[in-house]
Formats: C-alpha cells, sequence, structure tokens
C-alpha cells in the first residue's frame, strides 16, 4: 500500500481455497516448533517477572522511586508483556487470537486497518469494488513467499472518488446529501456503496450497481441506492378476460408459479375466456382527530355525514388535484376521538399521495366551525393501507373486482388432471372451511397473495399493499348438470395505479407497456389502472384454479420438486 492509500496487491497469491481455514494461532508468530515456542515464552515470562520483582524489592529497600527504571527495566517490562500476550493467545483466549491473526495479515503486506479489504458472506478476505469501474471482487491470500518486483494494480477510485469516499466514512459528509452535493446519481450510488462496503466490512459483490438510471429514483422511488436487485421476470398467457388476449408478466423468485399460472390461463382461454366486473373505484385516506368530549366528537360526524353538506365538502377536497374526486366519507367514533374515512377517485394513479393535500384541506376548512378540533395525525389506519383490516374486506379500497368462467369438463380433465367434483370439495374444505378455521381476514383463498405480488412488482406497484390487495374469495360450483366447473374470485381492495411511483421505472414501464396500461390514460382518466386491476383478478382467477387442481390431483409436491428445486450438486459446489 503506498502513502495515498490506494489497494493494491501482489500476483501469484496462493488461492484461498488452498490455505487453510483454521484460525491463525499464537503460537504460529514465530517459525518454530511448537514446543519450543512454549518453552522460550514461558521460561522468558517467569524470568522476567522474577527480575522485576527483585529490582523492585531493591529500590523499596533504597528508597529508589519506582518510576524510574534503567533500559534493562524496560526491556524486561517489554518482555513480560509479549510473553504474557502470548500465553493469552495460546490458551485461546479470542480477542487475542483475532489480534494475532490480523498481525500475520501484516506480514504480507495486507493492512488489517485498511478499509479496502471486506469480507465476503464466506467469510473470505476480499479487495473492495471499485467505486467508478465494474470489476470482479479480487480475493486475496497469504502468499507463501513474498515476490519482490511484481507490479502492482491502479487504483480501484480516483483521488477525489477515495477523498469522497473517506470523507463519509469519518462522518464528514452525510451519505444522503452525496445526490445534491456530487449533481451525478450513479456517481453518488458507486461512493455511498464503497464507503458502505469499507464501514461494514462486507462485500457487496453480487448486487449489481451498473446499468441503471439512478436519476430516475431521486426524490421518488429510493433514497440513499447502493445497486439494484434483480428478480426475473417470466410471461404467463394469453389470459383472455372479457374477450381480449393478455401476456402477464410476473416477478418472482419462486418456481412453479409461472408455469401453474400459465396452466391455469390456459385452461381458461379453451373454455372461452373469463370475465370481469369493476365493483367499486375509490382510494381512501382516514385522519383521526380529538375533542374535548364524546359529544363534540359525535357533531363532526353528523356534519361531515350529512348528505346536505357533502358538495360544499367535494368543492374543498377537489382543489387539491385534476383527478382527485370525492366519493363519501364514514365516520367512526372511539370516545371523543373520531376517525373520518374520506373514499375518492383518482384517475390512473394508485393515489395515496395525491389525496393528502385534499384531506388537509378539508380539515383546515373544519377548522372554522370546529376550532377545538385537535388533528392527531392526517392517518389514523381507519383507511387501512398496508394491513389487513375488516374495513377493506367489507367496504373496500382501491379496485373492487369480481371475475368468473366457466371451466369446460374435458378442459379440467385433459389440462388440470382431475375433475369438477374434487375442485368443488377442496375448494369447499379449503378456501372456505378451512379458511374459517384459522380466522383468515380476506384470507379465503389459495394463493391470491402470490399472484398479486409478482404482478406488483412487475409494473412497480407497491409492494407491501399486497397485503390487502390479496384479499380475495374463490368460489367453485358445479354447473351445466354438474358436468363444468363455475369459478370466481372476488376481490375488493385491488390498489393499483399506472402513473407515478416504480411506474415510471424503464423495466416496470415496459411491463405496464407490454399490457396495454401504461401510463395515463387522456382519453378516459382512471381506464388504464382500472383494466390493470381486472387483469390482476383474472391472473388470481387464473392462479387459484391451477394450484387448487395440483392440490386435488396430488401434484403439488411433484410440481414443485421438478421446477423450484436447483440442480446443481450443492456438496459440489461447497467443495
Amino acid at each position: 500500500m503506498d502513502t495515498t492509500g490506494r489497494l493494491h496487491h501482489r500476483k501469484h497469491a496462493t488461492p484461498v481455497e488452498d490455505r487453510s481455514p483454521t484460525t491463525p494461532k499464537a503460537s504460529d508468530a514465530l517459525p518454530l516448533p511448537l514446543y519450543l515456542t512454549n518453552a522460550v515464552f514461558f521460561t522468558l515470562f517467569f524470568s522476567v517477572a522474577y527480575y522485576l520483582l527483585h529490582r523492585w524489592r531493591d529500590k523499596i529497600r533504597n528508597s529508589t522511586p519506582l518510576h524510574i527504571v534503567t533500559l534493562s527495566e524496560i526491556v524486561a517490562i517489554v518482555s513480560l508483556i509479549a510473553s504474557f500476550i502470548y500465553l493469552l493467545g495460546f490458551f485461546g483466549i479470542d480477542f487475542v487470537q483475532s489480534f494475532i491473526a490480523r498481525a500475520s495479515h501484516d506480514v504480507w503486506d495486507l493492512e488489517d486497518t485498511d478499509p479496502n479489504y471486506l469480507i465476503d458472506e464466506d467469510h473470505r478476505l476480499v479487495t473492495c469494488p471499485p467505486a467508478n469501474i465494474s470489476t470482479k471482487t479480487t480475493i486475496i491470500a497469504a502468499p507463501t513467499k513474498l515476490p519482490t518486483s511484481e507490479p502492482l494494480i491502479a487504483p480501484l477510485v480516483s483521488e477525489e472518488d477515495e477523498m469522497i469516499v473517506n470523507s463519509v466514512v469519518d462522518g464528514k459528509i452525510p451519505s444522503y446529501s452525496l445526490e445534491s452535493k456530487l449533481g451525478d446519481c450513479k456517481r453518488a450510488a458507486a461512493i455511498r456503496r464503497e464507503a458502505l462496503q469499507r464501514m461494514t466490512r462486507r462485500s457487496l459483490e453480487g448486487l449489481p450497481v451498473e446499468g441503471f438510471d439512478y436519476e430516475s429514483i431521486l426524490g421518488q422511488c429510493c433514497e440513499m441506492p447502493v445497486g439494484y436487485v434483480q428478480i426475473p421476470v417470466g410471461i404467463a398467457g394469453p389470459l383472455l378476460l372479457n374477450g381480449r388476449e393478455y401476456s402477464v408478466p410476473m416477478a418472482t423468485t419462486e418456481g412453479c408459479l409461472v408455469a401453474s399460472t400459465n396452466r391455469g390461463c390456459k385452461a381458461i382461454y379453451l373454455s372461452g375466456g373469463a370475465t370481469s366486473v369493476l365493483l367499486k373505484d375509490g382510494m381512501t385516506r382516514a385522519p383521526v382527530v380529538r375533542f374535548a368530549s364524546a359529544t363534540r366528537a359525535a357533531e363532526l360526524k353528523f356534519f361531515l355525514e350529512d348528505p346536505d353538506n357533502f358538495d360544499t365538502l367535494a368543492v374543498v377536497f377537489n382543489k387539491s388535484s385534476r383527478f382527485a374526486r370525492l366519493q363519501g366519507i364514514k365516520c367512526s367514533i372511539a370516545g371523543k376521538n373520531l376517525y373520518i374515512r374520506f373514499s375518492y377517485s383518482t384517475g390512473d394513479a394508485m393515489g395515496m399521495n395525491m389525496v393528502s393535500k385534499g384531506v388537509q384541506n378539508v380539515l383546515e376548512f373544519l377548522q372554522s366551525d370546529f376550532s377545538d378540533m385537535d388533528v392527531i395525525g392526517i392517518s389514523g389506519n381507519f383507511c387501512s393501507d398496508k394491513k389487513p383490516a375488516a374495513v377493506n374486506w367489507i367496504e373496500g379500497r382501491g379496485k373492487s373486482v369480481v371475475c368468473e368462467a366457466i371451466i369446460k369438463e374435458e378442459v379440467v380433465k385433459k389440462v388440470l388432471k382431475t375433475n369438477v367434483a374434487s375442485l368443488v370439495e377442496l375448494n369447499m374444505l379449503k378456501n372456505l372451511a378451512g379458511s374459517a378455521v384459522a380466522g383468515a381476514l380476506g384470507g379465503f383463498n389459495a394463493h391470491a397473495g402470490n399472484i398479486v405480488s409478482a404482478i406488483f412488482i412487475a409494473t412497480g406497484q407497491d409492494p407491501a399493499q399486497n397485503v390487502e390487495s390479496s384479499h380475495c374469495i374463490t368460489m367453485m360450483e358445479a354447473v351445466n348438470d354438474g358436468k363444468d366447473l363455475h369459478i370466481s374470485v372476488t376481490m375488493p381492495s385491488i390498489e393499483v395505479g399506472t402513473v407515478g411511483g416504480g411506474t415510471q421505472l424503464a423495466s416496470q414501464s415496459a411491463c405496464l407497456n407490454l399490457l396495454g396500461v401504461k401510463g395515463a390514460n387522456k382519453e378516459s382518466p382512471g381506464s388504464n389502472s382500472r383494466l390493470l386491476a381486472a387483469i390482476v383478478a383474472g391472473s388470481v382467477l387464473a392462479g387459484e384454479l391451477s394450484l387448487m387442481s395440483a392440490i386435488a390431483a396430488g401434484q403439488l409436491v411433484k410440481s414443485h420438486m421438478k421446477y423450484n428445486r436447483s440442480s446443481k450438486d450443492m456438496s459440489k459446489a461447497a467443495s
């Protein structure tokens, strides 16, 4: 390492895998046999201890100050400390063992204090990835012989970036301020990544940093980025829904999920397609306010729920946005606290952020007649967002959709490999009775959350809203004299949007474009997000149909062993 602190390593290093993984012992510090090393340090320790005690006794007798030491006494004290450290390490004291291990690295020009060296997930010593270029992490190991004439590699970061990294590590520059200070989001992410590795001493090799537009997430999607996670996207379909075909993108790491949904789409397609109906479209926000008495809180409840006051409140609310439109207000009292649930349409946006201003406008308007109202929070959980709640299951939130299809008997047998009677019985005992026994809230289905999450991630929705968006009841019934299967999914709270948030990122935008719902629909605001909700429901229908058939036919374990198991020989990979 040179004086600028740049990182180097030497060639011809012995591979890490060839070295013994055991922890270096204190006796490794000297190139002597173990018994000789022990004898030297035991003898040294007791000899210098006796010498020092003898000298101190003489000083006490002669009234000589103890802090006045001769050169021989200094050497004796150093020898005593050195031998004591060795004996501690020899008898297994952990912190001494680690100290000795770090000291041994200094022998082959690898200072443990250098923040450029990291520990990867396999507890091997590695070099930091560069802050401004992408290279493969170099594994460092102790060479059996130190080369003296090998050239050193080029510095991994520029001098300017190195100074910034050190400032972040030292706390002189806040990590969150790098974008504003540098004016380059990609460079900020690379520097933050480098600083993080040095502070945590953990490698981020495998987490890509190149190939992403960090400008697109600034102030909107993610703060303090250090890279991005790759999730594979599969295609299920075509899904024949309301007379149109859709290829459904699903981002998931679960094997068999896309294949299973694809089989359900095939069964629906061969049976003439599925039909969906939008029952309701209204996002909600519910602030909580407090009064001095329950009576006063009740007065505001009556005022807000009075139809004669709705138009006035709607005008105040709607001033906040061109697309947000107040639909209704529902209140609930808990003592002297009032929870006000506003319901509103939001165009093609999911709409949570859009309406915060509208709710704030209404609260400010109410202060004129209810000056004693104390606004506790803009959200009081009566909304309810990203939490399982009966209010969403009953009242709905976002898009409420029902989707149905009639699956022909021959399709059930040939494609789904089961029969109608088995599916109907399984649905009753599993999705309905079994979920009731479990005390499920909105979970009367097989795996709606699987499909919802995969589509949400692929299309840039808020993954946390999978909680209420996966509320679903799956119904199955034998029709046409028991020959065919009627299946439906009812989903009261699908929360999606086609503008804003993660929908504007390149990958997610491409998936929305594949479905034909990218961006806002200028001719009919809100129609793109409503269509996306219908596609989600249709895909859930396909997923429910296929999984239930696999369980009824006893194929679930077999299919997962085939599609959800790695083919790698892990014993060889480990070696």
